[in-house]
């Protein structure tokens, strides 16, 4: 069992605010760099749990383990089988906003209320996740929607697992006053 990230990221999210400050978050990869803005708005939880996470160190060294093309790009299992998380699950925050290129959102088992730490980031339209899924945030440019679709063609095997890692080398986050 993994160690449980719940008190570490309750303490390194203790100063945000979401109504004085934007975040965002920067993954460094061994396929570029992604800029992700943080929509706290519809999903403030996952929000303050992924920022949480990124503080703390969680996604460093990650890597991808699923990749389906014209679908979706997975991240953030401490395992890198999809079975990891960070020892604490959060409760669903399903809006409105739709799952397209660039979208990043919150994976899950089929309890709705089992995301941890694994998150997605859409390749294409993908209208059968909306509001079975949390949606909150979206690349914050082409730049980094081109890094994410570049990774959405590497090769993988039948698991959809890339043959070569493509790995989280880095993360941060990014706070600018509103």
């Amino acid at each position: 069992m993994s160690k449980n990230y719940r008190g570490d990221v309750d303490a390194a999210t203790s100063d945000l605010d979401f109504e004085k400050n934007n975040y965002q978050i920067e993954l460094e990869t061994t396929h570029g760099k992604i800029l992700l803005d943080m929509w706290p708005d519809v999903a403030p939880e996952h929000c303050r749990n992924i920022l949480g996470l990124t503080r703390v160190g969680f996604y460093d060294g990650i890597i991808a383990h699923r990749v389906i093309p014209g679908f979706v790009v997975q991240i953030g299992c401490p395992n890198g089988t999809g079975t990891g998380g960070p020892g604490y699950t959060i409760k669903q925050e399903f809006n409105d906003r739709p799952h397209e290129a660039g979208v990043l959102s919150m994976a899950r088992t089929s309890d709705p209320n089992s995301a941890g730490s694994q998150f997605f980031i859409c390749l294409d339209r993908v209208p059968h996740l909306d509001n079975q899924y949390t949606v909150f945030g979206k690349t914050a440019d082409q730049d980094s929607l081109d890094i994410v679709l570049k990774i959405g063609s590497v090769k993988t095997n039948s698991s959809d697992k890339p043959l070569e890692d493509v790995k989280i080398t880095g993360s941060r986050v990014i706070e600018n006053a509103k």
